[in-house]
């Protein structure tokens, strides 16, 4: 009987770790939207851009891969995103039909701004964490990440 018991905690622990990280993730993304208000960015282009800023240059087919949309749907935001001078297509020297999305400077200090204002919101709601409960907070996620990748 104590197995089930055990078993029954351990999902009712899952699944509120499960429906926290849910709402964590809507918040985050909220105030991401926020924050991107204030800039000529999308929120599917600014995670176009952090895709580029983290992994560099890629064609538009890695690049909707890694967002799961379909090919013309990124044609169409890089085209927009061209047009804002945040990207550029780059044909490949060697092999022309490959092409290349490249981040710009304005780009890169878009996507560098947006990040750091998103680590302050973090910084101001973890100010009433104690430097230990940050310390095994960073370590969990960095866990759960990797248990996921």
């Amino acid at each position: 009987m104590k197995l089930e018991n055990s078993q029954s905690l351990n999902g009712d622990i899952v699944a509120n770790i499960e429906k926290d990280l849910r709402y964590i993730s809507g918040i985050i993304k909220q105030k991401g939207r926020e924050l991107l208000s204030s800039y000529k960015i999308t929120p599917p282009q600014f995670i176009a851009l952090q895709w580029l800023f983290e992994d560099g240059d890629m064609t538009i087919g890695e690049l909707s891969n890694k967002m799961y949309l379909a090919c013309s749907t990124t044609t169409d935001l890089v085209d927009r995103m061209e047009k804002n001078l945040l990207v550029e297509r780059v044909k490949n020297p060697t092999d022309r039909r490959v092409v290349r999305i490249h981040l710009l400077e304005e780009g890169k200090r878009s996507i560098d701004e947006v990040i750091k204002k998103r680590q302050v919101y973090l910084e101001e709601v973890l100010v009433n964490f104690s430097p230990e409960e940050i310390q095994l907070l960073q370590t969990s996620l960095m866990k759960l990440h990797q248990e996921m990748s």
